[in-house]
Parts: C-alpha cells; sequence; structure tokens
C-alpha cells in the first residue's frame, strides 16, 4: 500500500523493517519512537502499535499536503 500511495501523492516514503526483538529492545525505546508498526508523517506519528484503513492514510496524507 505504502509505495503505490508514495506514488499517488509524488512523496517519498521510507519503510524501516526490523526484526520484533529490535523495536522491543531498551535501546529502540531510548530514540522515542512509536512502537512498532507504526506511520509517521514528518514528525507526527499517524497511528502506532496497530493496523490502519487506507482511507485514513490517505486522509492524513492529504490533511499534511495542504
Amino acid at each position: 500500500m505504502m509505495p503505490r500511495l508514495g506514488d499517488q501523492f509524488d512523496i517519498n516514503i521510507k519503510v524501516i523493517s526490523k526484526p520484533r526483538h529490535e523495536f522491543q529492545a531498551p535501546s529502540y525505546m531510548e530514540l522515542d519512537m512509536p512502537r512498532a508498526p507504526a506511520i509517521m508523517i514528518g514528525a507526527k506519528i499517524i497511528i502506532a502499535g496497530s493496523d490502519i484503513k487506507e482511507e485514513k492514510l490517505v486522509s492524513a496524507i492529504k490533511q499534511q499536503l495542504k
């Protein structure tokens, strides 16, 4: 979904994929990043720790592009 939305809105998408144990490590917690899975637009956390419906993500992207 993310690459397709990146193309649709002409935005850069960065996907960070790590094994679960790395996201649960104390060193990751110190980074003050959201728990996985998460979607951030800029510094704003759109959702963390669960999935998101595509419509809600599209709405968040449009809101940031205004």
